[in-house]
């Protein structure tokens, strides 16, 4: 029975490696300036290479060419109290599979082992999902779902949806393309949404940001 449990293990252990190794880091050919002015990313994997991906200034807004996932801040973009936050993302190429991106709020201690944030994704199937990050642990608050607020990609692999935060003194309303996607209670785990406003976006992706705001 033993010999089982252990071959079985090998096999999942052997199959999650495969796995990985079919989807690796993608480098992107990096800028002269990886990072625009004001601004900060921290990788998920410690033992990823920035020089892999692409964080820009582009138009009127950012893009983000990645190979490993990551979350991009500036503290400019720090509230408190009541408050909105907009981003608009565009999914400019079809990637391997469904990667998300989005929007992380009330960040705190970003640079540190004890980062901790909230963060609203979605992805070119159509998905969202709403986690909560604190050190090296997520907690999930709302699972893969689908919601038709989350714009599905086309034939060329192009999505683009807003997301909108509203912040007030009985909780936080997600949106997503002007739809009400979910409503987070002032509780538990978001009962303190003060702190920085940022973007995450998953590995492998070649995305466009507009109209990144945060307001009072």
């Amino acid at each position: 029975m033993m010999k089982h449990a252990l071959f079985a293990l090998a096999l999942f252990a052997g199959t999650a490696g495969a796995q990985a190794s079919n989807d690796p880091d993608v480098a992107s050919a990096q800028g002269k300036d990886p990072v625009p002015a004001g601004w900060s990313m921290r990788l998920d994997r410690p033992t990823a290479s920035k020089a892999a991906l692409r964080f820009v200034n582009m138009g009127p807004g950012l893009h983000v060419t990645s190979g490993p996932a990551a979350i991009y801040w500036n503290p400019a973009n720090t509230a408190a109290g009541n408050f909105t936050a907009e981003v608009t993302y565009t999914q400019m190429k079809k990637p391997t599979h469904a990667e998300a991106f989005g929007i992380i709020w009330a960040a705190k201690a970003l640079d540190g082992d004890a980062q901790d944030y909230m963060y609203f994704i979605v992805r070119g199937d159509g998905k969202y999902m709403i986690k909560h990050r604190a050190g090296a642990e997520t907690h999930e608050i709302a699972p893969w779902t689908e919601h038709a607020g989350v714009a599905k990609e086309d034939a060329a692999g192009k999505a683009k949806t807003t997301l909108r935060l509203e912040v007030s003194a009985t909780g936080t309303k997600l949106f997503a393309n002007g739809q009400l996607i979910r409503e987070l209670p002032r509780s538990g785990m978001t009962a303190s949404t003060d702190g920085i406003v940022g973007l995450r976006v998953n590995h492998n992706l070649d995305v466009h940001v507009d109209g990144f705001a945060v307001k009072k």
